[in-house]
């Protein structure tokens, strides 16, 4: 069998799928069978199930279909460290390099306020997007290149490249119906709440609390009118190179102190964090962006509690015992 512009993926279907195009022997000449087979990393497979997604798994292969068609693009290999999406590489009719994102379908609005988010920051600071269908919670995105990550450079260079693009993102986004400041870490204090208990008290009581407490202060300190467009998961995974600079994937999004997005920088690398003062990466950061250290500090507090339990809920280790270890620390 001669398979031609078919592109196999590990996955979970094997139902055919439209823009791929297989020859078998011994059919006449000029008929075709498409045959699709999807690969889903573990990781999405296992975040699809958990949140009641077999639905959307079951049929994830009709709907690339339907999206190669209407886009049409030719969808290659998937993207192996995707977590919460179907992420595919994909090339338009014209040659175009692109990137295919489904969203799996959850509660939250995920898939609407990333839309959103890349709409607002135009291209600029975040990948282009393309083209995007709500109802499927798809996007068809510009393709970058390596990763922060990838390019494993040192933690002083790589916190001097997430700060200028930080800076790029934030920007007066009035009216744009994504979640604000308040509403994010109200949200993220009552998932802390709910997981510490889920998961049997992973971390002390003492480090939930200093968590709290801090997100009391950022909720009640949230100003609309000085708010602005914010990433909300600023890290280098998520920082890819475009050409001479850098651009941000997968944006959370919201309307927030600009602090909110350094405070991602102060959840990560949490191992490097505690080798010396933790506030001394706070104060760089707040010198270097000309913001405010305690409110960097006390969004850094709330994140690593927060991230920290939900890894530990989908077993991202060492990630997560990292990051609490990093909370009992920093307590205070």
């Amino acid at each position: 069998m001669l398979i031609e512009d078919c592109h196999r993926f590990d996955g979970l279907s094997h139902a055919p799928v439209k823009g791929c195009r297989t020859v078998a022997s011994g059919l006449p000449r000029g008929v075709w069978h498409t045959i699709f087979v999807i690969e889903i990393p573990e990781v999405v497979r296992h975040q699809a199930v958990n949140v009641g997604a077999d639905d959307w798994l079951a049929s994830l292969s009709d709907i690339v279909s339907e999206l190669a068609t209407s886009w049409n693009i030719t969808v290659g290999t998937t993207f192996p460290d995707a977590t919460e999406a179907y992420v595919a590489k994909a090339v338009r009719d014209d040659g175009e390099l692109l990137v295919l994102k489904i969203h799996i379908p959850r509660e939250g609005g995920f898939a609407q306020s990333e839309i959103t988010t890349l709409r607002l920051a135009n291209g600029d600071s975040c990948v282009l997007l393309v083209d995007y269908d709500e109802t499927l919670g798809a996007l068809l995105l510009e393709r970058l290149g390596p990763s922060l990550h990838d390019l494993a450079l040192p933690i002083d260079r790589r916190h001097e490249i997430l700060c200028g693009v930080a800076e790029r993102m934030w920007r007066s986004a009035p009216d744009c119906g994504l979640p604000n400041g308040r509403q994010k870490v109200t949200t993220q204090m009552e998932s802390i709440r709910s997981l510490w208990e889920e998961l049997d008290h992973p971390c002390s009581e003492r480090a939930v609390a200093y968590a709290l407490e801090c997100g009391e202060r950022r909720s009640a300190a949230h100003d609309d009118d000085t708010a602005v467009l914010i990433h909300g998961d600023i890290h280098q995974w998520n920082t890819l190179q475009a050409n001479d600079r850098f651009k941000l994937v997968d944006p959370d999004g919201g309307v927030a102190e600009a602090e909110f997005d350094l405070g991602i920088l102060m959840r990560e690398d949490p191992v490097e964090l505690i080798q010396g003062d933790p506030r001394d990466r706070a104060r760089y950061l707040a010198m270097r962006c000309g913001l405010d250290v305690e409110a960097i500090w006390e969004w850094g507090a709330v994140q690593r509690v927060w991230n920290g339990l939900l890894c530990f809920k989908d077993d991202l280790q060492p990630f997560g015992k990292q990051m609490l270890d990093a909370a009992e620390v920093c307590v205070g």
